[in-house]
């Protein structure tokens, strides 16, 4: 369900100056009551075009929350072709979850979050208003007290820039309280935005680094030959028919001379990766989850849900020649083409029990990136009103492709096989915003950054067919986009 929240039509000219903003927020003030003693002002004005990734250099501090993300998005029947890039930091609201109940009690801090706002401006501009931010973790329970990140992180932005083509949106959520200086917060917000909107910011211009001027150190945390052996005992357990299929990753540790640029190695993934969802999120104690997916998980706009069923890979070839002899392989290969449709069976089953009536092609096609080319099927439904993003999302977190069939001995098989923390890896990462929209991707090709160390993850699906040379080969394909970006 989507809740409801008061919105104060367009002004074209909302504040003329600081006095302007001080009258309008003290004017809110006078609003609250000892029932609602808090209220969250959303102000949404559109500013001219600027680098949302710029926008996060300058404004980054590494004890502080953030969300990044940047697509481009290529023209078909389901979106119109656009570069979209978002850049939320600082809080106004919070929350952390541990446990099964996460999506639900996520839900339900956004709805009483609405409740209590007021959303004035720009209101009609693609991304106005309240968003909120969220990532969860691959499993819902942490087993370490000293996890990077909990089961669930929600947070309502204090700033949030977004682009779409070159048209800038900037929403300011802003808490109010009896006790509030308002002139003194008037005067923060104000200096902030004419920082956001000089002309310094507007031309920044991202300085290119390479990877291969900072010396970096490996360390595989399972060795190859541990992976191989994980392979083949799940092999052994499939043609047991104790599952169908396990999704087994592998993660290198890796230390640098200096620290990790956050905001250069973000733009050397989007450069390298311009097809992928390019993305970072914080945990507010230094540590930030980075990475290049090329995994959708959902998306809802209008009304109108896509997900995609990806799974099935082959690398790109060195000559055109080798890349059509690849790219035919992938889309002929028994096995791929089964592990595929594992993905697209279980989509569809969760989507209808759901009530949904979804859609998709006969057959799959090919998403190729720079490395790399998977099986990708889009799948289709309309959504009512009275379904929220999260409670589909809770559905169907995690799917075949990240996870394996049946999902919760597959789950359960992962911990057993591997001898690290997933965290936010194969994980859901994304926004929903004060209409029910949003869009979620999953959190493979990543990284978790902590100062000069990084660990890098990447998986593979195991299912019958499967060898364990060609899977660690895979996994080692995988691991490049963040080895050749970390700067």
């Amino acid at each position: 369900m989507i809740a409801s929240m008061p919105v104060i039509p367009h002004c074209l000219h909302l504040f003329q100056d600081c006095q302007d903003l001080c009258q309008f927020l003290l004017n809110c003030q006078q609003t609250l009551t000892a029932i609602n003693p808090i209220k969250i002002v959303s102000i949404s004005l559109e500013i001219p075009s600027v680098d949302p990734l710029a926008i996060l250099q300058h404004f980054y501090v590494s004890d502080g929350v953030h969300f990044y993300s940047e697509k481009k998005y290529h023209q078909n029947a389901h979106h119109p072709g656009q570069d979209l890039a978002i850049a939320a930091f600082d809080s106004s609201l919070h929350l952390t979850i541990e446990g099964r109940d996460r999506f639900s009690r996520a839900q339900k801090f956004m709805a009483s979050t609405l409740e209590n706002t007021i959303a004035i401006g720009a209101t009609h501009l693609p991304f106005a208003g309240p968003h909120f931010f969220c990532s969860f973790t691959f499993f819902d329970e942490n087993l370490s007290k000293n996890a990077a990140f909990p089961a669930a992180t929600i947070f309502l932005p204090k700033w949030q820039i977004t682009r779409q083509n070159n048209h800038c949106t900037l929403v300011i959520n802003t808490p109010l309280n009896p006790q509030t200086n308002v002139p003194t917060l008037s005067h923060t917000i104000w200096r902030q935005i004419q920082t956001m909107t000089s002309p310094h910011l507007l031309d920044e211009i991202l300085t290119d680094f390479s990877s291969s001027s900072q010396p970096k150190h490996q360390i595989n945390l399972n060795n190859p030959h541990q992976f191989q052996k994980s392979v083949i005992d799940a092999l052994k357990s499939i043609r047991a028919n104790h599952f169908t299929k396990i999704v087994l990753s592998h993660a290198i540790d890796v230390t640098s001379t200096r620290k990790f640029s956050l905001t250069n190695s973000l733009n050397n993934l989007r450069k390298f990766y311009p097809d992928c969802y390019i993305f970072s999120t914080s945990n507010g104690k230094g540590k930030n989850f980075i990475g290049a997916s090329p995994e959708r998980l959902i998306r809802i706009q209008d009304g109108e849900l896509i997900t995609d069923a990806l799974a099935g890979s082959a690398p790109r070839g060195k000559t055109p020649a080798e890349d059509i002899i690849f790219a035919n392989s992938l889309l002929c290969s028994e096995k791929d083409l089964r592990e595929h449709r594992v993905v697209i069976d279980f989509i569809m089953q969760r989507l209808v029990n759901l009530g949904l009536t979804p859609h998709c092609l006969p057959s799959p096609h090919l998403l190729q990136l720079s490395n790399i080319q998977h099986l990708r099927t889009p799948i289709t439904s309309q959504v009512s009103d009275n379904i929220h993003l999260l409670e589909i999302l809770a559905e169907l977190h995690p799917t075949p492709a990240v996870a394996g069939l049946p999902r919760d001995i597959a789950k359960s098989q992962i911990r057993h096989y591997e001898n690290f923390d997933r965290s936010l890896f194969a994980a859901p990462l994304g926004w929903v915003d004060h209409q029910g929209n949003g869009e979620f991707f999953v959190g493979i090709r990543s990284a978790l950054i902590d100062g000069n160390q990084a660990r890098l993850y990447a998986g593979a699906g195991i299912v019958e067919g499967s060898e364990p040379d060609k899977e660690f080969a895979e996994i080692q394909l995988k691991l490049q986009p963040l080895l050749n970006a970390l700067v």
